[in-house]
């Protein structure tokens, strides 16, 4: 398959029944004597948004220190290994999270503004919101790509009715939206995850079948694999073969996940959620990897859970309910406890990002070529305050944004939003404005 003088196509897939294996980037796809910008090589440029709710514990997240070089703070702390790439941001309020005399309560139900800066409307027939920026990067970076977007969460999704104060739970359930009045719901279940990034338009039964009798996805291309890989020099191939290993495991981890679930199984999906929230956590982050490494998708969000979620993680150190814990009565015991859950989600997320920095790509890796926005709509979650909320970027988007910088704005200065608006336009679209922003992020922008 490979010929002297040419190239495997980027876009290169090995197809078997039911299966579509997207390839990983291989020194047969870059042309020799090519300029790297011009090969599959060239910087790709992907986008992730995580969202948690309930906020941070105050006292734990801000770091001491403005500028470079300063000391991670207790829940931060875990992504100190990836500083050249981690840009904390403090002070940032989300103004459209803020309940209003004409549109009062609804404080759990204004997740979906991390990503559109936009307000949920109160008492309207049916929800409206705007894009968020994970869809207009899609939009503009993931057109060739098998999925546009991934939309990734570990709860299922509550009542879609008037569940809080007259807002639609649609702005609970989602926050990525393909249109002002286009929730995208949620995959919460791996298995249907990890078939949606390797399967090929089999059907219910013949998935239900291949699952019955324990059978690997890759099974299907075998014979393929094989074939291509003869026609490949020796680095392509260990590279081949670590990927389809990887997928292999995480295929087996996400079976014995599922052997023992927290839902009913279903005709069409017959197995649950993992037992294990943490177990759910990282099978999520793997499956997210592994999508980037293949150029499967270039746009994902994740939701850690949902508002007034009751969700427990004892390896976080502690075993408290995460809603419950946030209401700590500012009570020092309590706020430190709620750090700790806070510190978990930051492990997670130093977890994908060394993963992401061990996955060539061009001329770097994938860590280098992305940016992760982890954020919640709420600050001081006991007072149910949404100003000075915890933002944290991770990533180099085309390589050139800097990080090691903890950026400070006075109080009630500067908004979400606007950091939003400096995002796209760092991915090349330029817009006005997005939500209620009032003007780019500059600092944020500056190298």
């Amino acid at each position: 398959m490979y010929v002297s003088k040419k190239h495997i196509p980027r876009r290169m897939f090995l197809r078997g029944a039911g299966v579509t294996l997207a390839l990983p980037l291989l020194e047969s796809m870059v042309p020799a004597l090519t300029p790297l910008r011009l090969t599959a090589a060239a910087s790709t440029r992907r986008f992730v948004g995580i969202w948690h709710p309930h906020g941070a514990a105050p006292g734990y997240w801000s770091p001491l220190e403005e500028g470079k070089d300063f000391e991670f703070s207790f829940i931060t702390k875990p992504l100190e290994a990836f500083r050249k790439r981690v840009v904390l941001i403090s002070g940032l309020d989300m103004p459209e999270a803020t309940a209003t005399t004409e549109e009062p309560g609804g404080d759990h139900a204004r997740g979906a503004v991390l990503l559109s800066g936009a307000r949920p409307r109160r008492n309207t027939v049916s929800p409206y919101l705007g894009t968020t920026v994970d869809q207009l990067i899609a939009r503009k970076h993931g057109q060739d790509t098998i999925l546009s977007s991934l939309q990734l969460g570990v709860e299922d999704a509550g009542n879609y009715g008037n569940c809080n104060w007259g807002y639609s739970c649609a702005y609970t359930n989602s926050i990525s939206w393909g249109s002002p009045t286009e929730p995208l719901p949620t995959e919460v279940n791996p298995r249907v995850v990890f078939e949606r990034l390797f399967g090929d338009g089999a059907s219910a039964e013949e998935r239900r079948r291949d699952r019955l009798r324990n059978a690997s996805i890759l099974d299907a291309v075998v014979d393929e694999l094989g074939s291509f890989k003869r026609h490949l020099g020796g680095g392509d191939k260990v590279r081949i073969d670590t990927y389809v290993d990887n997928i292999r495991e995480l295929e087996r981890r996400i079976r014995i996940a599922t052997e023992h679930s927290i839902t009913e199984p279903s005709a069409d999906v017959p197995f649950g959620l993992p037992e294990s929230k943490h177990v759910h956590f990282r099978l999520m982050y793997d499956l997210m990897a592994l999508a980037f490494e293949g150029d499967i998708t270039r746009s994902i969000t994740f939701m850690l859970g949902r508002d007034l979620s009751g969700a427990s993680v004892p390896e976080s150190g502690f075993t408290g309910a995460w809603h419950g814990t946030s209401h700590h009565g500012d009570k020092p015991e309590n706020i430190a406890n709620y750090a700790k859950i806070n510190r978990y989600h930051v492990q997670n997320l130093a977890y994908f990002c060394d993963k992401l920095s061990r996955i060539p790509d061009g001329d770097g890796t994938v860590l280098d070529h992305v940016l992760i926005y982890k954020g919640s709509n709420m600050g001081n979650s006991h007072r149910h305050a949404h100003e000075k909320v915890p933002v944290i970027l991770v990533g180099g988007i085309d390589g050139t944004f800097k990080g090691n910088r903890h950026l400070v704005f006075p109080d009630n200065t500067q908004r979400t939003s606007n950091m939003l608006l400096s995002v796209l336009h760092l991915f090349a679209i330029e817009m006005d404005a997005i939500g209620t922003s009032t003007g780019r992020l500059q600092p944020l922008e500056m190298v």
